[in-house]
């Protein structure tokens, strides 16, 4: 992987800012779509059901988010975004590295609808509202795996524990694995790629 593509990565596109009311709106419909995740499937789930709970308008919903499949990618980045940062220097990179990735593992392990819909929404087709939200949950993935690592990361090693990760979530996704066992298989693959020395 160049350096180009991970300095790619490490920039997330651009969103149009929102002021504080749009903010308030956008939070409280996607509270409300997790909520109704929890309690409901993938297939019974949509923005106008989502909107409901939420008491606001369907056009509302809408307005920030364009579809379900949005709607839960969306569900899914914020979720990233509430996983810790593991930075503290007087860990080894390898216990830094092994936290970011199994908390990141493990967010959505207990709430299966969750993760199926997440799975489900994130892998569908060429919406370009939900692709824009994966680059967005990318770029999260690499900043947390980034800073593990610390400042001297190589860029191999950043690109392969990223691609291993990924490769570990559609395992679970698929339910070859579950998410518990793939914290634990993360954890083992953390060592062959870091190194237990660092």
């Amino acid at each position: 992987m160049s350096s180009d593509v991970v300095a790619a990565l490490a920039d997330p596109p651009r969103q149009t800012p929102r002021n504080r009311r749009q903010e308030e709106t956008f939070r409280k419909v996607l509270s409300a779509g997790v909520e109704m995740l929890r309690q409901t499937s993938y297939a019974d789930l949509t923005v106008r059901a989502v909107a409901a709970r939420a008491k606001v308008a369907p056009a509302t919903a809408y307005t920030y988010f364009s579809s379900k499949n949005h709607l839960i990618a969306e569900v899914y980045l914020d979720l990233v975004r509430q996983v810790e940062y593991f930075t503290d220097v007087n860990d080894s990179a390898v216990s830094r590295v092994e936290k970011t990735l199994r908390s990141m593992a493990l967010m959505v392990a207990d709430e299966p609808e969750v993760a199926a819909a997440c799975t489900t929404a994130l892998l569908s087709g060429n919406d370009p509202a939900v692709r824009a939200v994966r680059e967005r949950i990318g770029a999260e993935i690499h900043r947390r795996i980034r800073a593990a690592v610390g400042p001297d990361g190589d860029p191999r090693t950043l690109a392969a524990l990223e691609m291993t990760f990924f490769g570990a979530l559609v395992n679970a996704g698929s339910g070859a694995f579950t998410y518990h066992q793939i914290a634990d298989r993360l954890s083992y693959v953390v060592g062959l790629i870091v190194g237990e020395d660092r």
